[in-house]
C-alpha cells in the first residue's frame, strides 16, 4: 500500500493531451485494426472485470490501492488529493462512456494483463500498439513496461520495453508500438509485464490496443497527381483514375480496389490492379471513398491480412444557390449597391460594360444606361458555381421648373409662386405661403425670403429657389409738436421708414433745409409743418405744429398819477396766453393785486391808491415757460 501523503493531489486536470511514440512501428502501410481492445463502454462508472486468466491483479469496482485494478470511463474522485492521480478520462476518442484499465502496480514486478490474439493471418507483418499513461501527479516510481508476443507454444515472437514512462506537468497519454511476424500458426499471447516495483508511485491506466497489418508503403493518386482528395459539383461529369504506387514487400502483393458503402469497406469485383477508373455521370452529392487493399497471394481474402492505402475521396459537393438583389430603384446620379447572399467569390456584369469581383458592389453616379440586369456568378469553397440575376431601375432625372427666380413687392402685398416638372412640391419656409404642398402656393413673407420648392416624382427629386423681395411701405413721423418765443429757433425732429423712400418738408419757410430729417424752423408766427416721405410702394405724411409766442417784456416802472402818462403797468405780450396769472405783493408779502387775464395794475389794492414804492411780481403763462418774476417801483 502506498503512504497517503503519495496518494492525494488537490488538483483537477480538466483536460489531457496525447503524443505518440514512433518507435519501432510500421515503416508501410497499415491495414483496418484486425484487434482493437478497448475495454468496452457502458453507462455505469465502472465495467465488469476482465476474463479469468487475463490478470494476476485484484478487481475492485471502486478506486484500486497497491495490487488493485479497475474498469473505469475516468480516475475522477481517485486518490484525488496531494500527490496523487491525474483525474483524467479514457482515451479512446469522442467515448465519454468508454472504459480503460486502471492499474495500481503491486509490490511485485509481475504480469498485469494477458490475453490469446486469435484470427491473425500466418506469415504476416502486424504492428502492435497501446495507449499508456502514467497517472501519478508528482514525481514517483515510474512505470516501465514491457510488451512481449509469444507463440501459443512459448516462443517469444517480440519483446519491446517502453523504458521509463516518465511523469508530465499535464496527464500526457502516450502510444507505444512495435512490429512482428506471425509463424506458421498465427494465434499468439500478448502479456504485459510490470518491471517495476509498486509502492509510492507505478500507477498506469491502459486503453486502445491494436494489432494492424502492416506492408509496403502504398502512395495514391488521382488523375496522376498524388493526393486523396478530389472535388466535383453535382450534375457535372468526369471520369477519375485511381492509382497507387506499391513498394516492395510482399513476395508475390496481390491488390483489390475497395469503395465504402457508408458502413463497411465492399471489394469492387474485377478490380485487381494497381489502378482503376470511376466514372460520374449528372454526379449526385455526396462522398464516395475508395482505396486499394494489398496482401501476399494467399492471404488476399481474408481482411485481416491486408494493408490498404490512405483513403481516396472523391467529393460531389453542392452547387450555391445564391440571391442577388439591389438596394433598389435609384435616380440617375446616385448611387445603387448590388447585394449577393452567399459565396467565397464572385463575377458581377452588367449593362455599360459593368463587371466587379466584390460580393457587394457599388455602382456611383448611374445614369439611365444602367438599368437592365445584372448577372452574378457565385464560387463556393469546394469551386462549385451558380449565377443569379438582379433587375436594376434606374428612374428618370426629374427636371423642374418654376415661373420666377426673383419678384419685388410692397410689404403685405401676395405674389403666386408657380413650380411644375413633378407629382409632389414641397415649399420651405411655410411661413407666408397659404399651401407648402400646392405646386402654386400664394406668398405673402413679412421680409425677403428665398422660397424652396422640392419637385418629386415620387423617388427622385430636384430642388429649385425663387427670391421674393419684400420692400418696406414708406412711414412718416414729423414729431411732437414745438413752442417757442418770437425770435429763437427750433429743430424738428422728423423720422423715416421704408425701402427706396424720399422725403421733404412743406413749407419750406423759415427751414434752414426742407430735405433734411432735422431741419431748423425759425418761424415768425404760429405755423403746421408737413413730411411727406414717398417710396415705390406708397406715400406717407405727418404733421408737427409749431407754436411761436411774443417776446415776454416786464416794464419795471410806472406812475399813476392821473396825467395819462404811464398811469399802469401793462405787460402786453401775455395777451397771446390763455389764463395768465399774476400776483403783486408788497415787501411784506401781503397780496396787492392779481390778475387772470391781460388786465393792467393801476397802482391801487380795494380801490384805494397803494403807497410810493418798491412792489415783488411772479408771473405764470402756462407750463411749457418758466415763472417770471421781478420788482416793480410805482412811483407818483
Amino acid at each position: 500500500m502506498k503512504p497517503t501523503f503519495c496518494k492525494y493531489f488537490i488538483a483537477l486536470i480538466l483536460f489531457f493531451s496525447f503524443s505518440e511514440i514512433n518507435a519501432q512501428v510500421c515503416n508501410g502501410t497499415l491495414g483496418d485494426p484486425v484487434i482493437n481492445i478497448d475495454f468496452g463502454k457502458g453507462a455505469n462508472a465502472f465495467g465488469s472485470p476482465l476474463t479469468f486468466g487475463t490478470t494476476n491483479y485484484n478487481f475492485v469496482g471502486g478506486t484500486p490501492n497497491d495490487g488493485d485494478y479497475t474498469i473505469s470511463q475516468n480516475t475522477f474522485g481517485m486518490h484525488s488529493s496531494g500527490n496523487g492521480w491525474f483525474q483524467i478520462n479514457n482515451h479512446t476518442p469522442n467515448d465519454a462512456n468508454g472504459y480503460m484499465m486502471v492499474v495500481n502496480a503491486s509490490n511485485n514486478p509481475g504480469i498485469f494483463y494477458q490475453t490469446t490474439i486469435t484470427g491473425l493471418c500466418p506469415g504476416t507483418t502486424y504492428e502492435f500498439a497501446a495507449w499508456i499513461i502514467n497517472i501519478l501527479n508528482y514525481s514517483g516510481i515510474k512505470p516501465n513496461v514491457t510488451f512481449q508476443i509469444e507463440t501459443i507454444s512459448g516462443t517469444v515472437l517480440k519483446s519491446y520495453d517502453t523504458g521509463d514512462i516518465l511523469e508530465n506537468t499535464t496527464a500526457t497519454w502516450k502510444q507505444y508500438a512495435t512490429t512482428f511476424t506471425t509463424s506458421s500458426n498465427a494465434d499468439i499471447v500478448l502479456k504485459m509485464i510490470n518491471n517495476g516495483p509498486g509502492g509510492n508511485g507505478n500507477d498506469i491506466a491502459l486503453d486502445d490496443i491494436t494489432f494492424r497489418a502492416c506492408g509496403p508503403t502504398i502512395t495514391p493518386s488521382i488523375n496522376n497527381v498524388v493526393g486523396v482528395n478530389a472535388d466535383l459539383c453535382v450534375g457535372q461529369s468526369k471520369t477519375y483514375n485511381l492509382a497507387a504506387q506499391v513498394s516492395a514487400g510482399y513476395s508475390d502483393p496481390v491488390y483489390q480496389w475497395q469503395s465504402f458503402n457508408g458502413s463497411t469497406w465492399i471489394d469492387i469485383l474485377g478490380e485487381n490492379t494497381t489502378q482503376t477508373t470511376v466514372t460520374f455521370t449528372n454526379a449526385v452529392v455526396g462522398t464516395y471513398k475508395y482505396r486499394l487493399s494489398v496482401a501476399e497471394r494467399p492471404n488476399i481474402n481474408s481482411v485481416n491480412c491486408r494493408t490498404s492505402s490512405a483513403i481516396l475521396t472523391i467529393h460531389v459537393n453542392e452547387k450555391p444557390n445564391p440571391i442577388a438583389s439591389n438596394s433598389g430603384a435609384a435616380c440617375v446620379g446616385s448611387v445603387i449597391q448590388l447585394n449577393v447572399d452567399q459565396g467565397i467569390s464572385f463575377s458581377w456584369t452588367g449593362p455599360n460594360g459593368f463587371t466587379s469581383l466584390f460580393q457587394n458592389p457599388i455602382i456611383p453616379n448611374v445614369s439611365a444606361n444602367s438599368s437592365g440586369i445584372y448577372t452574378v456568378t457565385v464560387f463556393n469553397a469546394s469551386g462549385c458555381s451558380n449565377t443569379s440575376q438582379t433587375q436594376v431601375q434606374v428612374l428618370p432625372q426629374v427636371i423642374a421648373y418654376t415661373n420666377i427666380t426673383t419678384a419685388t413687392i410692397c410689404e403685405n402685398e401676395s405674389f403666386e409662386l408657380e413650380a411644375s416638372g413633378g407629382s409632389s412640391y414641397t415649399w420651405l419656409p411655410t411661413d407666408g405661403l397659404s399651401n407648402p404642398n400646392s405646386a402654386t402656393p400664394i406668398a405673402t413673407p413679412k421680409q425677403t425670403t428665398i422660397y424652396t420648392v422640392k419637385v418629386s416624382n415620387g423617388t427622385c427629386f430636384t430642388t429649385k429657389q425663387i427670391l421674393i423681395t419684400v420692400l418696406k411701405n414708406a412711414s412718416a413721423n414729423a414729431g411732437g409738436d414745438k413752442k417757442l418765443f418770437l425770435g429763437q429757433s427750433v429743430t424738428l425732429k422728423g423720422n423715416a421708414t421704408g425701402d427706396n423712400i424720399t422725403y421733404l418738408w412743406s413749407p419750406i419757410d423759415y427751414l434752414d433745409d426742407p430735405t433734411k430729417l432735422n431741419p431748423i424752423a425759425t418761424p415768425p408766427n404760429d405755423i403746421t409743418y408737413t413730411l411727406t416721405v414717398n417710396s415705390n410702394c406708397n406715400v406717407s405724411t405727418d404733421d408737427v405744429f409749431v407754436k411761436v409766442y411774443p417776446k415776454i417784456e416786464i416794464p419795471n416802472t410806472f406812475t399813476p398819477n392821473g396825467d395819462g402818462i404811464n398811469d399802469t403797468w401793462n405787460i402786453p405780450s401775455i395777451a397771446a396766453f390763455t389764463n395768465p396769472k399774476l400776483k403783486v405783493v408788497n415787501r411784506n408779502g401781503q397780496l396787492v393785486f392779481e390778475s387772470s387775464n391781460p388786465q393792467p395794475w393801476d397802482g391801487k389794492s380795494h380801490g384805494k391808491n397803494l403807497p410810493i414804492g418798491v412792489y415783488y411780481y411772479t408771473l405764470y403763462l402756462n407750463e411749457d415757460f418758466k415763472i417770471y418774476s421781478g420788482w416793480v417801483l410805482l412811483t407818483r
